[in-house]
């Protein structure tokens, strides 16, 4: 993970951040995270779901994974 280090920041800033955090029930340092990512989620790039289904391992063929039919099944009591 990498780190971002905010200088000269404001005192009532810093306040409102903290008072946000207290009312959220968490650091300051997380409401800064999730300030940071509520203001720039727009802005990230993620992969398309094609490129990120093109990433996955091939671990074998449907019929691998095809429910067996017509076995007795166990009926919990």
């Amino acid at each position: 993970m990498a780190q971002l280090t905010v200088r000269n920041l404001d005192g009532d800033l810093l306040r409102a951040l903290k008072r946000r955090a207290a009312r959220h029930g968490c650091s300051a340092e997380a409401e800064h995270r999730d300030s940071l990512l509520e203001a720039l989620a727009g802005d990230i790039e993620r992969p398309a779901f094609k490129d990120f289904l093109a990433t996955m391992p091939d671990v074998g063929i449907d019929a691998d994974y095809a429910p067996h039919r017509g076995l007795p099944r166990e009926v919990s009591r």
